[in-house]
């Protein structure tokens, strides 16, 4: 099948990873959730409290030491989680060692420097110890209102070279388009949007090109709820579907639910939001006279591409896992996930009965990468977590090296054993049931959950005698 004069690829693609390396090399996005303490950031908990870790020393020659410092902590509603003491260094006029005090407590972010003050009156050599640097993270859905950092290299307002720059008319339609996703809280009815003709008729264009390779070249999961979404969902030549239905088809296979973003998120932000099993999703379609090719996510990228995957199982979990490896990972692990991503949910292959076929959204959106992409130019390589996330990239053209995967099943286990490679000091666990995340720091909440575990065991072992 030809592809001259129907795809010509100009720009620059999205790329998590491009987002990743620059927030990394500019010091990072802020956070809404960090504080600094004495120099040291510690880590925000939830209604604006702290914890914060604290070493002193009292003298052995102040009985009253410790009572003081006591009662500062007691006056600034310190909540206590941990303290004990070793002995500390002795003077040469002292016959008992100074104790070395170490107290792990929570306080209001506002009083940490006062608090520090207050304790260096009735105490020698005190000092907040740097917790491990934690990036912030969502720990629950409604925190989501938080992660939106967008990158605005493509926005039709500022990049001269994006299709709409010089189209004061389409520039007005994506700012509304924009408002109502900046309005959006999670929990709020997800908006809808009017499509206009015009719009209509470039998401036909795009459909009736895609729609008539994808038996041929999306993998089988794909084709099939693609069949649903256009029986369900209003997928077809001539509507748009709307965010809310598409949304609510989703969560009732998978667990996954869109939700409206203004335009480029962060690499970090965007990547949180999949450990939800939430999907930001644009509802803004690409420029006219462009129809084939944007330069940044459109709703052709994300109901064409990502929606159809999103809606098998296995697929989802490997999403999910994915953002799971995310939360609180370093500005290096965030790039080397979003390279992950780009070469599996963005570009990756699969084999299936002994042909290869795509389901990455980066390819099943763009008429011209799906063909060269199963063509016999590009290089294949089998899916190997360590090796995609530190392959380099192309953004200008069409990648030159594909990553095949055997199965979902096989990649999500990939990349489950490296995400045990990501140095953190905490693990997280998604509880479906509250949609929020445990932070798996403390013996006690990891005996929790394995007892939680053993009770599901005992359910499916069950089950599994009633079929003997």
């Amino acid at each position: 099948m030809k592809t001259e004069g129907v795809v010509q690829f100009t720009g620059r693609k999205r790329s998590l990873i491009e987002d990743a390396r620059k927030e990394r090399e500019s010091g990072g996005l802020p956070s809404p959730g960090t504080s600094r303490c004495a120099d040291h950031f510690v880590f925000e908990e939830k209604d604006g409290k702290v914890a914060l870790n604290i070493v002193f020393t009292l003298s052995s020659e102040k009985k009253s030491g410790l009572s003081k410092t006591g009662k500062v902590l007691e006056t600034f509603e310190a909540k206590i989680h941990h303290i004990e003491t070793r002995p500390g260094r002795r003077t040469k006029n002292s016959v008992v060692a100074d104790l070395e005090y170490f107290v792990r407590c929570e306080i209001h972010s506002s009083d940490t420097d006062v608090l520090i003050n207050s304790l260096k009156r009735v105490a020698d050599d005190v000092r907040a110890i740097a917790e491990e640097k934690v990036p912030w993270f969502p720990r629950k859905i409604g925190d989501l209102d938080k992660c939106n950092h967008l990158i605005t290299k493509y926005d039709p307002d500022l990049d001269e070279d994006h299709p709409g720059y010089r189209d004061p008319e389409y520039r007005r339609r994506r700012a509304f388009i924009a408002e109502l996703a900046f309005s959006y809280k999670q929990g709020d009815p997800l908006p809808k949007v009017d499509y206009t003709p015009e719009e209509v008729a470039t998401w036909r264009q795009v459909y009736q090109t895609l729609r008539g390779i994808y038996p041929t070249h999306a993998c089988r999961q794909y084709l099939e709820t693609l069949q649903q979404l256009e029986k369900d969902c209003g997928y077809g030549e001539d509507n748009i579907p709307q965010l809310r239905n598409v949304s609510t088809f989703l969560k009732e296979r998978t667990g996954f639910q869109l939700r409206p973003v203004a335009g480029l998120l962060s690499a970090r932000d965007f990547l949180a939001s999949l450990a939800f099993r939430v999907f930001q999703c644009t509802q803004y379609i690409r420029h006219s006279s462009t129809p084939m090719h944007s330069p940044e996510p459109d709703c052709c990228h994300e109901l064409l591409g990502h929606i159809p995957m999103l809606a098998n199982k296995e697929f989802a979990q490997f999403s999910q896992e994915l953002g799971l490896a995310s939360l609180g990972a370093s500005d290096e692990d965030i790039e080397r996930l979003s390279t992950l991503y780009w070469f599996t949910v963005e570009f990756g292959l699969c084999k299936q009965d002994g042909a290869i076929k795509a389901y990455g959204a980066g390819l099943l959106s763009s008429y011209g990468e799906l063909m060269y992409a199963l063509s016999n130019e590009p290089e294949y390589k089998p899916f190997n977590a360590e090796e995609a996330a530190v392959q380099p990239y192309q953004d200008q053209t069409y990648q030159p090296v594909y990553f095949v995967s055997e199965s979902f099943e096989d990649a999500k286990a990939k990349l489950r054993r490296y995400s045990l490679t990501i140095q953190k000091a905490f693990s997280v666990r998604y509880d479906p049931f509250t949609c929020s995340m445990e932070v798996l720091d403390q013996p006690g909440k990891i005996q929790n959950a394995l007892s939680q575990m053993r009770e599901d065991l005992k359910i499916l072992h069950s089950a599994l005698e009633k079929l003997v």
